[in-house]
């Protein structure tokens, strides 16, 4: 889940992290006492700053609010007013779950603020917040781009960002910008975060990134989560795709992509969802196919214990009930167990029966099949002859 910046802040102010003092401003009149605040739209994407969605009232908020909101398009959005913090120097800070190095990685930016893409590059580094030289590992890296001090206050104000990761559960932690006061105290300005879904039963629902998060949907994405598992609607797909579990979707997805076959959705399973929720994924990729963009379909998925013929009948008997309207490529990789009784050869049979267009085992060779057949994409008209090759 992305947390909007006060959920995210809430949660840096729960361990100690300094954040400036604010209130949400839901609705009605600004709340008094917030005369020159910095009113800040609460939305789930970034490059706010760049949309104007983050500006510092000159008196009272409330045209600033109803400005702000008009170019939402919703009167009733929630804000957030923040007391302005006087800045000696703004740095970028932010950090990963680094799956493949299983450790965080930490960047930091001599710059912050909206233009920190066309700043120098950020020192990277990895380290586990658990290690107890991970402050001095930090240390080590910073002291090439910053004066000893600000290095040694930064690597141990990263360690503690790792440990907050931790304890709430965030695969992501970005503070653009995180200012530098005259002090030399550090002020999180801004606050970036998502949240891993699986932990969510380990934490208080956050209202308000819950209910942006939920009025994001399109009408297919919240039936796909009644119905238990998850779904991404990606624009300018050609090939609506069906998976379970997040690593083999990935992987199907990126060979689509460099194929020229962009997916048209993505789905992964829910936590706590029900076993089986395989006709509602192909309802729900027949549904995309039937509006005239999504070119065909494809099934991909392993078996290692659960029985080939179980698996190959229930989708047959599925496809003849509700056939593709698309062509639909299926690939199956299965070994040990769950060909006991049952070979690889009559699953294709089986499969072509009800017209599956191809059946292979490897999806890099199901992905050239599908390359094969759609060809290269149809050219798109130009902005400036909407009616041309037609």
């Amino acid at each position: 889940m992305r947390l909007t910046e006060w959920d995210g802040k809430a949660a840096l102010r729960r361990h100690g992290i300094v954040v400036p003092e604010a209130v949400l401003w839901r609705d009605g009149p600004a709340p008094a006492g917030w005369d020159g605040s910095v009113v800040k739209a609460q939305i789930l994407e970034g490059g706010r700053g760049k949309r104007g969605l983050v500006r510092r009232a000159e008196g009272a908020p409330d045209a600033l609010g109803a400005a702000i909101r008009a170019a939402l398009g919703d009167v009733s959005a929630s804000l957030m007013l923040e007391r302005p913090v006087a800045a000696a120097r703004e740095l970028f800070v932010a950090l990963r779950v680094d799956g493949t190095a299983q450790a965080i990685e930490a960047m930091i930016g001599v710059e912050g603020g909206v233009e920190v893409e066309g700043a120098a590059p950020p020192v990277r580094w990895h380290f586990m917040p658990e290690d107890p030289n991970a402050a001095g590992d930090g240390l080590r890296a910073l002291r090439s781009a910053f004066d000893p001090r600000l290095a040694a206050g930064l690597a141990r104000l990263v360690v503690r960002l790792a440990r907050v990761m931790v304890a709430e559960d965030l695969e992501t932690l970005e503070i653009n910008p995180l200012a530098l006061t005259d002090s030399g105290a550090f002020v999180a300005l801004d606050c970036k975060a998502v949240r891993d879904d699986a932990a969510a039963f380990r934490h208080d629902v956050p209202v308000l990134s819950a209910a942006l998060e939920d009025a994001a949907l399109t009408p297919l994405e919240r039936r796909a989560r009644g119905d238990g598992f998850s779904l991404v609607e990606l624009p300018g797909g050609r090939v609506a795709m069906v998976t379970a579990g997040a690593g083999l979707g990935m992987t199907v997805l990126d060979l689509l992509g460099d194929a020229g076959c962009p997916a048209a959705c993505f789905m992964d399973n829910l936590q706590g969802g029900p076993d089986e929720t395989a006709p509602a994924r192909f309802a729900a990729a027949f549904e995309l196919a039937r509006r005239g963009e999504v070119e065909a379909v494809v099934f991909y998925t392993t078996l290692a214990s659960r029985p080939l013929r179980a698996r190959v009948e229930a989708l047959a008997a599925a496809l003849r009930a509700d056939p593709p309207p698309v062509p639909l490529f299926v690939g199956i990789a299965a070994a040990g167990a769950s060909l006991a009784g049952y070979s690889m050869e009559e699953a294709s049979a089986t499969l072509a029966a009800v017209g599956v267009t191809a059946i292979e085992s490897n999806p890099g060779a199901l992905v050239e099949r599908v390359k094969s057949a759609l060809g290269s994409p149809p050219p798109r008209p130009s902005p400036g002859n909407p009616g041309e090759g037609v």
